[in-house]
């Protein structure tokens, strides 16, 4: 909970990215509140149990929200996909803007590799930006799970996407405190 409030204010992407960590961590322990407690809360021993018990219902919503949706199984919550939609809009106006010419530098470098990657995940029906956040999800299970002969893939896609993703996180943040004015010459 406190990692999760954490990233959402420093970096939306690494928000989106734990989310969904949190949501198959959640699965892997089939949503059993003794087994979310002993392992998600229980080691926080430096924190109240009130705090405690707070972090507890927070991961408990998120078991409720996935059921609720239907994503026991697998799938992103309907709150993060959002997020994503509201990072490819700004990726949409910053391809236009003037104040986006940085970000379309950054862009650039990864839309060859496009094609590719949607081949790749086999879904030709997401937006770039969504594209990217499952290549880099898919990317981070591949280094959990200790897949040495995926290494290189890793290692390339991430130095693709990781400065496109950078750029529009840090944008994001810019443009949602108010430090950046999209439509200012």
């Amino acid at each position: 909970m406190y990692i999760a409030q954490s990233k959402r204010k420093e970096n939306i992407a690494e928000y989106i990215l734990y989310l969904w960590q949190l949501e198959d961590l959640l699965r892997a322990l089939q949503f059993s509140p003794e087994a979310i407690y002993s392992q998600l809360v229980a080691p926080h021993t430096h924190i109240s149990e009130a705090d405690k018990q707070t972090m507890f219902l927070w991961y408990m919503d998120i078991v409720n929200l996935l059921r609720e949706e239907g994503k026991e199984q697998n799938g992103h919550l309907e709150h993060t996909l959002h997020l994503i939609n509201d990072l490819n809009n700004l990726h949409l106006q910053l391809l236009k803007l003037p104040v986006g010419e940085k970000y379309r530098k950054v862009y650039a470098t990864i839309i060859p590799e496009i094609p590719s990657l949607r081949s790749k995940l086999n879904n030709k029906d997401i937006n770039d930006i969504e594209l990217f956040f499952r290549t880099l999800y898919a990317v981070m299970l591949y280094h959990i799970k200790g897949d040495k002969t995926k290494e290189k893939d890793i290692s390339d896609v991430i130095n693709l996407i990781s400065p496109v993703i950078a750029e529009l996180a840090d944008m994001y943040k810019k443009v949602e405190r108010g430090e950046i004015d999209l439509f200012k010459e």
